[in-house]
């Protein structure tokens, strides 16, 4: 950060600073897994929700002070590309691996139906209304609508942690192949959870990490736009370049617990994720508002408001039974490659 900020930074430093971005963004990730191993679930995957949306509301507004083309719908297409990504390839990735190796993805249904409903409401309240609304002429709020968007998104968020948390928190944890709760104090019954110390020194470390993430974005800004712009994709495609960016460790981590059969983890992470990037981000960028110049688009188009629809259906039949096999998990998965290939040739 200290060399290259404010620099013109030659193509070769750039694809160092990339490589050390990443690794970045990996290192903020496992440090989070340290602490949230140590808290346990459901806390763990709060945690870990949490890192991931900083990093991202970090990227989109480093972006949209940047400027430039498309920055008004840019928190637009990153909030969209993670709903898309963590309800699709996330879900999908982790029920596929979890019925391949176990015959059968098993979870509970009340937690994970209940962080799908908030999900798809804060999704239709910020992402679908601005469609229909006439009080601005683009596909935009008007401050009174974007401040109740925003505290709904907060209320929702919220009251979603207290249940997950406090007052239903054995929803939320992992079950056996025969339906029975994990209720081992990390969540993990083969693992010890690290020392206080660890955790102490990981929470610490995980600061550094996000504040290289936040800055290293600053500085690659431009050539992820030149980048996208060169490749003849539209521009929406920098959210989506953001989104794969940010919610790459959190994939691990689901995958890895769906490895070990605790595919409630993996929901909670993939759920967990898609709503901090609705309920944290948009607050967030409505508060930027304020001083950023510019419209801030919010509304989603046509093709987006279908792939979203179908999600929502199917991820509700996916979640109902509280079980699924692999057909499950590749429906989600080929809705992730329509969502990529209309991202990238619409």
């Amino acid at each position: 950060m200290a060399a290259s900020w404010g620099r013109d930074v030659p193509s070769p430093l750039l694809v160092a600073i990339a490589l050390v971005l990443g690794a970045a963004v990996l290192a903020a990730v496992h440090h989070a897994e340290v602490a949230a191993h140590r808290v346990g679930e459901p806390f763990g995957s709060l945690l870990l929700a949490v890192a991931v949306t900083v990093i991202e509301v970090g990227l989109i507004v480093t972006l949209v002070i940047a400027g430039g083309t498309g920055a008004a719908s840019l928190a637009r297409d990153t909030v969209f590309a993670a709903v898309m990504i963590t309800c699709n390839g996330i879900l999908g990735l982790s029920l596929l691996i979890g019925a391949v190796k176990f015959r059968l993805a098993v979870f509970n249904a009340e937690g994970t139906g209940a962080a799908l409903s908030t999900v798809a409401t804060l999704a239709v309240v910020c992402l679908v209304l601005p469609t229909f609304t006439t009080a601005r002429s683009g596909p935009e709020f008007s401050p009174a609508q974007l401040t109740f968007a925003a505290v709904a998104s907060l209320v929702l968020y919220a009251t979603f942690v207290s249940t997950q948390t406090v007052r239903h928190r054995d929803f939320f944890l992992p079950v056996t192949s025969d339906g029975v709760v994990v209720n081992d104090a990390d969540g993990d019954d083969h693992a010890d959870p690290p020392t206080n110390r660890a955790a102490v020194t990981s929470v610490a470390l995980l600061l550094v990490a996000l504040v290289a993430v936040v800055g290293l974005a600053k500085v690659l800004s431009p050539a992820i736009e030149e980048t996208v712009s060169g490749l003849g994709l539209p521009h929406a495609f920098v959210g989506v370049v953001i989104a794969l960016l940010v919610l790459l460790p959190e994939t691990l981590a689901a995958a890895n617990a769906a490895r070990r059969n605790r595919i409630q983890v993996s929901l909670n992470l993939a759920l967990g994720s898609a709503m901090a990037s609705i309920g944290l981000t948009i607050p967030v960028i409505a508060i930027t508002t304020i001083w950023l110049p510019g419209p801030l688009l919010l509304g989603l188009g046509a093709n987006q408001i279908v792939l979203l629809s179908i999600t929502i259906v199917v991820a509700t039949l996916t979640v109902v039974p509280g079980r699924a096999t692999r057909l499950q998990g590749l429906v989600h998965l080929i809705l992730l490659g329509a969502f990529l290939l209309l991202a990238a040739n619409p």
